[in-house]
């Protein structure tokens, strides 16, 4: 987030653009279905039966805009991302809610810097469309041989105290008498070391050699988790961390909302990672088998998923045929399951040990044609293939609306119709 330079130069238009936007989420955080979408999201993550939850996230901006709703009023830099955030927010409610739930604060980040794994993608991009911040990459290869570990360093943490207070009381004093101004720390995070790894290895090349160079491959996982728990250490010890079991996104799927966390003996002037949900994927195994997954991903990813209270697992790989391998973490809760996984034998699987994190394919959306009863077709089948599951519907990933927002706002009509009636 940019900082303002000086409070005090904030103009009075800005400030008056903000608290108007700030009105209107305070509205609708005051709605009583707010604490009701609250509780569903709280019995489906204690594994209780409810209907399947619905929400969509990953949206491509860039195409809403609809009647100026999400054009930019506000001229100061830092105002401008205030801004966005809060009409992105509300314009979500207006038009394509699902089981979103609405928090009654704003939140204020806080400024933490951190030195980095000393390697950083090196990419070729292409564009095929300049307002979207969506483009392919060709990764340049850094990691060639076994002495190449030595490029991965542990990160270093400060947090910025001055320049997060400086945010924080601009905030509150704009804020003042509409919704209180919440410092917000990690709330969890992204964890995903294979990610990182293929955009410096190369994606075939770090395939071949899981085959070739077996122990290569698992020292330079081992170290880059080493070096990923060091900075998880100083965020701990630098009192970083925020509570997310509440309107929190969780992995790749819905919010945090859970009676189970924080402990019981969590001090709340000072979280521990055990009062958080976590997070792990290895997306770029796919392919691979669930004894190669386990040696060189999970086996190092427990490093990690095991500090935490409850987790999730997954992302855009295949998992139905991984169940098995993902019942060895302790603290699972939620297991994606992307648009490639056969909905049935994952459902038997997983049954109701674990929520059934459904990704829907966004693919429809981007046909030249939008086809909604088919869209309708897609999902009422997938959910009664999974019928019997703890299910939440996460819409994500979708790139592109062909510049008609309606068809996401439709497909949320659907998808919210299909579920209504719908019975575990």
């Amino acid at each position: 987030m940019n900082l303002p330079h000086n409070p005090s130069q904030i103009p009075q238009r800005d400030v008056d653009v903000l608290r108007g936007l700030a009105e209107r989420q305070a509205q609708i955080a005051d709605l009583p279905c707010q604490r009701e979408k609250a509780d569903l999201w709280r019995r489906l993550n204690q594994l209780e039966p409810t209907r399947p939850l619905i929400w969509i996230n990953e949206i491509p901006w860039h195409e809403m805009n609809v009647n100026d709703e999400l054009t930019l009023r506000c001229t100061d830099p830092w105002a401008r991302t205030i801004e966005t955030e809060l009409r992105r927010l509300i314009y979500q409610w207006e038009h394509l809610p699902g089981d979103m739930v609405v928090g009654s604060s704003i939140p204020c980040p806080l400024i933490v810097r951190s030195g980095g794994f000393g390697i950083t993608e090196d990419v070729d991009i292409a564009v095929t469309d300049k307002t979207s911040d969506i483009v392919s990459r060709h990764f340049n290869i850094q990691i060639r041989e076994p002495e190449d570990i030595k490029k991965i360093r542990f990160p270093h943490v400060t947090h910025d105290v001055q320049n997060t207070e400086l945010a924080y009381q601009t905030m509150s004093r704009i804020f003042k008498g509409i919704l209180p101004v919440e410092k917000m720390g990690f709330k969890g995070t992204w964890f995903a070391p294979w990610d990182e790894l293929i955009r410096w290895w190369g994606v075939t090349e770090a395939m071949l050699d899981l085959v070739l160079r077996p122990q290569m491959v698992y020292d330079f996982v081992a170290h880059l988790v080493d070096a990923y728990l060091h900075e998880l250490d100083q965020w701990e010890a630098l009192n970083l961390l925020s509570r997310n079991d509440n309107n929190t996104r969780i992995g790749s799927g819905g919010y945090g909302y859970t009676d189970e966390l924080p402990t019981q003996d969590y001090d709340p002037g000072h979280l521990r990672t055990q009062d958080l949900w976590g997070s792990a994927t290895a997306q770029i195994f796919s392919g691979v088998s669930p004894d190669m997954h386990w040696e060189f991903a999970l086996k190092h990813e427990l490093r990690w998923l095991e500090r935490w209270g409850l987790t999730y697992y997954g992302c855009c790989e295949p998992l139905d045929g991984k169940i098995d391998l993902l019942k060895r973490i302790p603290n699972l809760r939620k297991i994606s399951m992307s648009p490639w996984v056969d909905v049935r034998r994952a459902a038997e699987r997983i049954g109701t040990d674990y929520v059934f994190s459904l990704k829907p394919s966004p693919a429809g959306l981007a046909e030249d044609t939008w086809r909604p009863e088919h869209a309708r077709h897609l999902l009422s089948d997938a959910l009664n293939q999974a019928r019997g599951c703890r299910i939440e519907v996460i819409m994500k990933d979708v790139s592109t609306v062909r510049y008609e927002p309606q068809r996401l706002w439709e497909w949320e009509q659907i998808a919210m119709e299909t579920v209504q009636d719908f019975r575990p």
